[in-house]
């Protein structure tokens, strides 16, 4: 039982690690820019620059 106890900490130990790191990428704009990636998949300014 006491086992259990402990790996019920752990897991919650982890999973507010996590829920901090989400509140952290949230307040820190990592998802401000909505359209970039979307937008930049279409173009393959890539693929243009070593042809020429």
């Amino acid at each position: 039982m006491s086992a259990l106890i402990v790996l019920v900490l752990i897991s919650l130990l982890v999973a507010g690690t996590f829920l901090g790191a989400f509140i952290w990428s949230i307040y820190d704009d990592q998802y401000s820019d909505k359209e970039g990636a979307a937008m930049r998949m279409l173009f393959d300014e890539e693929f243009e620059t070593k042809n020429k």
